[in-house]
């Protein structure tokens, strides 16, 4: 940080990453975040999907965390929640796979069979 205008801008970009991360919002994205699925990339599927929402400038979409829910094999997993339509749980989905998700089922209403949970 070289002066009072790049700490400004720090703090609006992080300002900007907390509010796409909090508040109430039509689309609801959870990213399982235990030990197994930051183990197999889970941090990566995350920033991948926030820098997804500011790309695309959407402020209707909220990414959020939450802990393990006991299925490892299937980490990292992603949960998709769109207002009015039934829970929809993502299992494997690495950056290439939430890319994909983004796209054509938060984008486009399209669930994505391929990565659906399958226990």
């Amino acid at each position: 940080m070289k002066n009072l205008e790049e700490l400004k801008q720090i703090r609006d970009r992080a300002r900007k990453s907390l509010q796409r991360r909090s508040g109430e919002h039509g689309i609801k994205v959870v990213v399982y975040m235990g030990t197994c699925g930051i183990a197999v990339g889970a941090k990566q599927t995350m920033n991948t999907l926030v820098d997804l929402v500011g790309k695309n400038n959407k402020t209707d979409i909220i990414i959020t965390t939450t802990g393990c829910a006991g299925f490892c094999e299937q980490e990292p997993m992603v949960q998709v929640y769109i207002e009015g339509q039934d829970l929809v749980v993502y299992g494997k989905v690495d950056s290439k796979a939430a890319k994909e998700i983004f796209e054509k089922h938060i984008l486009n209403n399209q669930i994505v069979e391929k990565y659906l949970f399958k226990e």
